[in-house]
This record gives structure tokens, C-alpha cells and sequence, in this order.
């Protein structure tokens, strides 16, 4: 995260929105790190993360390749110029008119061609795209081989974004390939794409639109296209299914809560059990009338069943939460680094606690002064 983005997090005082966690301008426990394992371990979909992962740094591998070609272009226009002036000023001229290509994350078309991004941007995107789609057509192999070795750059973009990755190497900060890009590197990117996810009966295939899918196989094995806005329509589908089905849940577990289900699940047998033995132990001091200082001691089971029963109730733990911590997987904590969701949770686990306090005061309280009696 940019110093830029880590300002924005500070001073921002609401919920984050899809669209910032999936473009890091987050911190845990609602980043996009936090968000890989919400799909992975409880939304059971992290296929549509990784396609919208790969289809983005498909758009930021393109505008690398344009930003060096126009770089190796301006580098090498007077001896092109010697070879062939006519082609390199034509070449020239397309590259000139891109102008500098942003680096940033690319989010849908419906963002990008809305109010959250600058007309300069939009027409970049444009452009990058109809500047591919015609280099695509005329691109001979001296060119494809001008940036770097196609064998080799395609083993390695090949490499890339591999659906198995461990979720640190797949959401690496970092806008660079790592290498030069080559024209290869794209339609390799692009073909990954299309076999990974959109094929019929492919590895990882998701639910897409019948026609959406069909459109996109012939844009590339057909059309031989490999801009970003061939997939466009999937990517915002993807957006928005998880921006529907996903995203709210993923805010109330780790913006409202901050543990996982099994955790949860586990505070409701410790309390079951807690409760157990509260109610055991008194009915039996009530029973025997025993004298109060030895029922003074029902309020540690009691307290016990109260607090775990609240944390199942509201799926936080407020000691962790005025420790600022938040569970991420089983049994291992993270600290809670976004301030609005700190302050949220800090807010959540004082009234989660007060009611633990008066659950547990009023059962200890009703058989500590009871009248007893003996059986």
C-alpha cells in the first residue's frame, strides 16, 4: 500500500468498498489478503477472486509492454528511421498518441468509465486496447523478439498468477512482471485466462453466462485478440457476483466480528458446557443451603458461559478486540490496522462485554440470595 492509500485508510470513516480492498487501498483485517482467505476457507469461491486477480494484472502486463515499447521505440527511432521511415514514423505516431500508461489497478469498466476515475485514465484504457488490437495484426517477429525472449518470458508469465499460489505470492503489492515484457507474454497471459477459467470442463471454470463465455473464446482463439477488454464483461461479472454475495458477509465477519466459524462454534460449546456445570453446581449449593460465601463461587462457571455464549452470540471476542486483534484462520491472530474497523470493533466488544457482565451477574446473583433449602 502506497503512502497515498495508507492516508486515505486513516482518514477514512466508513467501510471500505470491494473496489478498495481488491485495489490494497485497505488494511487488515479488511484488505485483500484478509479477503483470499474469507473465499477460500468460508465462501468456498476463491475461483472468481483469482480470475479477477489474473484478468487485472492481464490489463497492468499490457501496459508494461506498451510503456517499454514506446520507451524502446523513442530510444531507437533515427536508426528505424535509416531502415524503414515511413513504418517507424507510423509507429511512432500510434505510440505518441497513448501517452504515459498509468500503472494502477484496474477495476471494472463500469468504475472505469464512471465517475471514480479521470478521463484521462478512461481514454488510456481505450487507447491501450485499440493500440493491441491493431499491433496484434501487424506485429512481425522481429518485434515480438525486440523486448526480451518469447520462449523464456512466456515460461515465466506461464508461471505467474498459478490458481495454487500461496495467497502471499498472489497478492504481492507489486504493479511489476519481474521481466521484460514481450508481445508472447500477452497472448500467453491471455490464453491462461481463457483456459484456467472459461473453457468448458477446464481446471478452475467458473459460472459465467453461456454467451458471455462463447463471446470470449472466439475474441481469442478465433480473433486472435489478447486486449484487456476482451474479458471486460467477465471481469464485471465476476465484480458484481462478488460484490452481491460475498463482500457483505466478509464485512460482518471481519468488520462487525473478528473471529472464524470454527472458533465461533467452539465458544458455543464452552459455554454449553460452562452452563452445565454453573447450574449444577447451583442448584446444588441451593439444595444443600449452603451458606453464601461458598455460592459466591457459581460466579466463575457462570461468568465463563456468559462470556463465551456472547462471543458465539455476536461472533467476537472482546478481550482480542480491546487488544486489537482479529483472527484471520484458526487459532492465529492478526492486528486490526484499519482505524474505522478498530474503533467499530473497540465499540462492539465494550457492549458485547457489558452484557456478558450483566448475564453473568444476574444468574449469579438469583442463587447466591435465593432462599435455600435442605432436601
Amino acid at each position: 500500500m502506497s503512502h497515498h492509500d495508507f492516508v486515505d485508510a486513516e482518514s477514512r470513516n466508513r467501510l471500505p468498498t470491494l473496489f478498495e480492498v481488491l485495489s490494497r487501498r485497505t488494511l487488515a483485517p479488511v484488505d485483500l489478503f484478509s479477503f483470499y482467505i474469507y473465499m477460500r476457507d468460508q465462501q468456498r469461491s476463491v475461483d472468481y477472486l483469482d480470475f479477477w486477480l489474473d484478468v487485472s494484472q492481464h490489463m497492468l502486463l499490457c501496459r508494461h509492454y506498451v510503456r517499454e515499447l514506446r520507451r524502446s521505440v523513442l530510444v531507437a527511432t533515427p536508426d528505424m528511421e535509416r531502415a524503414d521511415s515511413k513504418r517507424s514514423s507510423t509507429m511512432l505516431d500510434n505510440l505518441e498518441n497513448l501517452g504515459d500508461i498509468p500503472l494502477t489497478e484496474a477495476g471494472p469498466s463500469r468504475l472505469r468509465h464512471g465517475f471514480q476515475e479521470n478521463e484521462k485514465d478512461r481514454d488510456a484504457d481505450q487507447r491501450l486496447s485499440a493500440f493491441l488490437r491493431s499491433e496484434g495484426q501487424t506485429t512481425s517477429p522481429s518485434r515480438q523478439n525486440s523486448l526480451g525472449s518469447s520462449g523464456e518470458s512466456a515460461h515465466q508469465i506461464s508461471s505467474y498468477g498459478d490458481g495454487r499460489d500461496t495467497p502471499d505470492s498472489r497478492l504481492n503489492d507489486s504493479t511489476s512482471p519481474g521481466h521484460t515484457v514481450a508481445r508472447n507474454d500477452i497472448r500467453a497471459s491471455a490464453e491462461k485466462i481463457l483456459y484456467t477459467y472459461l473453457l468448458p470442463g477446464s481446471e478452475r471454470e467458473i459460472m459465467l453466462p453461456e454467451t458471455m463465455v462463447s463471446t470470449i473464446i472466439n475474441l481469442v482463439e478465433d480473433d486472435g485478440r489478447d486486449d484487456p477488454e476482451v474479458f471486460d464483461p467477465a471481469k464485471d461479472y465476476v465484480f458484481q457476483a462478488m460484490e452481491r454475495d460475498a463482500f457483505p458477509g466478509f464485512l460482518q465477519a471481519k468488520a462487525l466480528g473478528n473471529m472464524v466459524p470454527l472458533s465461533i462454534i467452539l465458544r458455543l460449546a464452552f459455554a454449553l458446557i460452562s452452563f452445565g456445570g454453573g447450574f449444577w453446581g447451583a442448584f446444588y449449593v441451593v439444595l444443600r443451603n449452603k451458606p453464601r460465601n461458598i455460592r459466591c463461587w457459581i460466579i466463575l462457571p457462570f461468568a465463563v458461559a456468559a462470556y463465551f455464549i456472547i462471543s458465539y452470540q455476536y461472533k467476537i471476542d472482546p478481550v482480542m478486540a480491546f487488544l486489537g486483534y482479529s483472527e484471520y484462520t484458526f487459532m492465529n491472530w492478526a492486528p486490526i490496522r484499519e482505524p474505522y474497523v478498530r474503533k467499530l470493533l473497540n465499540k462492539r466488544a465494550l457492549v458485547t462485554a457489558l452484557i456478558a457482565f450483566i448475564t453473568a451477574a444476574a444468574l449469579s446473583i438469583l442463587f447466591i440470595f435465593v432462599p435455600g433449602t435442605m432436601l
